[in-house]
């Protein structure tokens, strides 16, 4: 039976046997599943440590005489003329609770529930840390041992050679959790805890193995450069991602702003939201309060987990693309730009749906914009700069392009098809569009407000900065990403080694360097806009400054804009006409 299983195992993933094969040795077996009993003893003895004694206090939660005997208390201390009584003495005297007067049934509930949660915390740390580690360790191995090119070789599909690696690298771990679950169960049921929310807490579990295990692939593909170090750098980033996040469920931070989005990707605010003793907040979970696009998802435990599910599912998806894109090919881009484009529209609908949210009966649209106008802009800029990182390409790509323009050999006949939809081609294009995605809400908030709070004095948009200087605004901060993503071209298409370090030290010195001059030099954007206003923080000098200031500021980057294009397209056009050259004097 067991020889047909590993048969039937074989035929549906090779890698998964392969995988499994190396690890489910009788002596690791052995370890984990005594290492898995040992845990279970020690949290149900720990949890035993409060059984009550014969020396239990009177005053404790778990006597039922506790309440009767400290109202006797207070009566006697408030009434000076008040009158004994023999069985009453008798009680205020006592400080040990009777036996028999003990709530043994509530003392186990209680602490089959603690049990309960201490498991739930454990399985949380022990699959998202130790997986990851095991993870992004096996790749690393893998490259070391040069085993990984010939992984990359065989006829599998890559969804199931990653869906082998899923599955059999974190086996042992596995092996761990499963044996726990019984008494994880059934401490859940013993604590009354609804079956349904235990199921719902496992989903919510799987998914985030399923997200956090993708995500370690991923960098572990990517990051081969920090050779043994990788496992401790991704294990470690996840394990404090768990603990900040963990400190931010446990203090009652509120979910009504953009940074609600980010919140999803751990499990502690769902895990509360299900057990509300997890943390013991007095006025519940956070996710009561919970909205995306002012739609109440925290009135429901269905719409909670449900979205919780949808957004790893999303997530997932995308990164298992990034995957199959990099496994094959280590060179290749992440992500297309038909991907950036959507990665770019998801991040918008998520980030401004958790904007849009009624706090403090707060219905007013320019005021929940306002109040998440930094996280707005942070979260853009770095989404921005990332992608202005991963979809340049580099010398090489952009030759190959642009001999095949010159040879007249492309898939499309436009050179500008070409520019949004082809891999080798300059990104400008891409990266343009997709800072046009993200100027759409910004640009429906504007005219949103134009046209509803138009005669509202208190606006924040129409009187303290202006509808039409907001849009210059915009317009200057575009000009600013584009003049940063065409100097990131322009130096991957040098010659000199090395090339995205420099080029990330440029953009680098370009976006932070004027800033901290400016602050270093103690200039304020409210004293001196104009300097501010060719920062890479103008937003911050654009209530203090003019609109004819802010316009000719326009200008002048898209002045520096146009050159560095004119010099960028000289370069590609020089670039394919001298890899045809070389092409035909080879032949």
């Amino acid at each position: 039976m067991m020889l047909n299983l590993i048969d039937k195992i074989g035929d549906w993933n090779p890698q998964l046997l392969r995988e499994l094969k190396g690890r489910l040795k009788f002596f690791n077996v052995a370890i984990a599943v005594a290492t898995s009993l040992l845990l279970q003893l020690i949290v149900f003895l720990y949890q035993l440590r409060e059984l009550p004694s014969n020396t239990y206090s009177i005053e404790g939660t778990y006597c039922r005489l506790s309440q009767e005997y400290k109202r006797l208390q207070n009566l006697v201390l408030q009434q000076s003329d008040y009158k004994t009584n023999a069985d009453y003495d008798d009680l205020i005297s006592m400080d040990i609770c009777p036996t028999n007067q003990i709530d043994w049934q509530l003392w186990w509930r209680d602490h089959w529930e603690y049990i309960f949660l201490a498991f739930s915390v454990i399985f949380v740390f022990t699959l998202l840390v130790a997986g990851t580690f095991l993870l992004i360790n096996d790749l690393a191995k893998e490259e070391t041992r040069g085993t990984l090119n010939f992984i990359r070789l065989s006829p599998q599909s890559e969804t199931t050679i990653l869906t082998g690696k899923l599955l059999g690298v974190p086996s042992l771990i596995y092996l761990i959790i499963l044996p726990a679950i019984p008494l994880h169960l059934w401490a859940g049921r013993s604590a009354n805890i609804a079956f349904s929310y235990i199921l719902s807490y496992y989903a919510i579990l799987a998914a985030s193995c399923i997200f956090f295990y993708n995500t370690a692939l991923l960098f572990g593909l990517l990051s081969h450069w920090f050779s043994g170090f990788q496992p401790w750098l991704g294990s470690g980033a996840v394990f404090i991602f768990l603990c900040i996040t963990m400190g931010l469920a446990s203090s009652y931070n509120t979910l009504n702003n953009s940074n609600a989005w980010f919140r999803l990707f751990n499990p502690w605010d769902t895990t509360n939201y299900l057990f509300p003793n997890l943390f013991h907040l007095s006025s519940g979970s956070p996710l009561k309060y919970w909205q995306f696009f002012y739609l109440p998802l925290g009135k429901s435990v269905v719409s909670v987990i449900g979205f919780h599910l949808l957004n790893f599912g999303v997530c997932s998806y995308g990164i298992l693309q990034a995957l199959k894109r990099c496994f094959r090919n280590p060179q290749a881009l992440i992500i297309s730009k038909k991907q950036s484009y959507l990665l770019v529209g998801f991040c918008q609908l998520m980030m401004w749906g958790f904007t849009l949210q009624v706090a403090n009966n707060n219905f007013k649209l320019d005021e929940q914009v306002r109040d998440n106008f930094v996280l707005l802009g942070l979260y853009n800029l770095v989404l921005i700069l990332s992608l202005i990182a991963v979809l340049s390409p580099h010398r090489q790509d952009v030759q190959d392009w642009a001999r095949y323009r010159h040879q007249g050999v492309s898939n499309h006949k436009s050179v500008w098809q070409d520019l949004i939809w082809t891999e080798k081609s300059p990104a400008l294009v891409a990266i343009a569009i997709n800072l046009t995605i993200i100027t759409i809400p910004w640009l429906a908030w504007i005219l949103f407000t134009s046209v509803f709070d138009a005669n509202d004095r208190q606006s924040w948009l129409i009187n303290d900065i202006g509808r039409f200087k907001v849009l210059l605004a915009i317009a200057l901060s575009i000009s600013l990403m584009m003049i940063y993503a065409t100097i990131a071209q322009l130096i991957l298409l040098l010659k000199t080694p090395k090339r995205s370090f420099w080029a990330i030290g440029s953009l680098a010195a370009a976006m932070f360097l004027p800033s901290m001059i400016l602050g270093f030099l103690d200039i304020s954007s409210s004293e001196y806009p104009t300097v501010w206003l060719f920062s890479t923080f103008p937003w911050a000098a654009i209530e203090y400054s003019g609109t004819t200031t802010i316009f000719m500021a326009l200008l002048a980057d898209l002045s520096v804009l146009a050159l560095l294009n004119f010099q960028l397209t000289r370069r590609v056009r020089l670039a394919g006409e001298s890899a045809t050259k070389a092409l035909l004097a080879g032949r």
